[in-house]
């Protein structure tokens, strides 16, 4: 059943965005929803429709948003063993492998989380987002492991979008980067766009994109005739853009070591311990693991953070570079 807002513009809102405008009225709706809603034709200002979430608003305007009944999704069930970390009424918290893409798009429509979710239990998944997202609330990409929240209703899934477009969530990654970063602590602050001469990829741009922002702290360096010089590193987002680490580490020098979008040309691994060389040559995927994740529970207002080890590929690395390292 579809939704009808109806709101007055006061004088104290006067020359507001209409999209601020409705979210500082409606707290449950998100930004991002709120100005989905708007540029699929959703919002009528003084009784004419409106497709520009930026539009200037003034007092005694009539603002009507019509929030749509979700659709349901038609998505194949996927038998996966999902590895859920915790679960109650309102979310799943989720350790997610490597070599699986959140959901279904181009290419692969049936081997994705959210296939696994509808097999898991198709009837509690938030549906307001895209009808092939259902319970998305964000995503980790395909090659990247650890941890991602699942919305099991709509309420928790607005509540938890609130969080990540206010940059309230904590999340701190894990990665091994080529190289020693300089200085070996900070914080990158940058745009980031997608990149012109590949859509698929982000780049860091001087005038145009979001803000980004990454802090990071190195936690070891691995340098001696037995292996190259890696570094392993710390992450902690104040935002959560799209490859976000994996285009600063890039812009800084440093590539993750597997990422095989972000990559400078290093020359090939060599006369270094064979065993090492094996296991690093034998990675199919980055080293970048999302290792903790933090919010306010939608329903008890309850701060939560959840830890995830690195998983078994990426810690034989890291133990077998500790040795080396010796």
């Amino acid at each position: 059943m579809k939704k009808k807002i109806n709101l007055i513009v006061k004088d104290d809102e006067n020359n507001l965005r209409v999209d601020v405008f409705i979210n500082n009225n409606e707290k449950n709706l998100s930004r991002t929803r709120i100005k989905k809603l708007i540029l699929d034709g959703q919002l009528n200002l003084n009784n004419k429709v409106i497709l520009d979430p930026s539009k200037k608003i003034f007092t005694g305007d009539n603002i009507n948003l019509i929030i749509p009944e979700p659709k349901k999704a038609s998505l194949k069930p996927y038998n996966y063993k999902l590895d859920i970390i915790f679960e109650d009424n309102d979310l799943i918290i989720l350790n997610k492998p490597s070599g699986l893409i959140m959901h279904p798009g181009a290419g692969n429509f049936d081997n994705t989380i959210v296939n696994a979710l509808i097999n898991y239990n198709r009837n509690s998944l938030s549906n307001i987002g895209n009808d092939l997202r259902p319970g998305i609330v964000h995503r980790i990409d395909k090659n990247t492991s650890g941890l991602v929240i699942i919305a099991k209703n709509n309420q928790a899934h607005e509540h938890l979008s609130n969080q990540f477009s206010k940059h309230t969530i904590t999340r701190t990654y894990q990665l091994l980067i080529w190289g020693k970063i300089r200085p070996s602590k900070g914080r990158i602050e940058t745009l980031i766009t997608r990149s012109s001469k590949n859509r698929q990829m982000m780049e860091v741009n001087k005038t145009k994109g979001k803000k980004a922002i990454t802090n990071y702290k190195t936690i070891e360096v691995f340098e001696n005739k037995k292996t190259p010089t890696l570094s392993f590193l710390e992450c902690k987002l104040e935002t959560g853009r799209t490859h976000q680490i994996r285009v600063h580490m890039n812009y800084m020098g440093n590539s993750i070591f597997g990422d095989d979008k972000y990559k400078k040309k290093f020359k090939k691994i060599k006369n270094i311990d064979p065993l090492l060389e094996k296991a690093l040559n034998n990675l199919k995927r980055q080293f970048l693991h999302a290792k903790t994740i933090g919010f306010i529970h939608p329903k008890n207002n309850k701060e939560m953070i959840f830890n995830s080890i690195l998983p078994h590929e990426l810690e034989n690395i890291l133990k077998m570079l500790k040795n080396t390292n010796k």
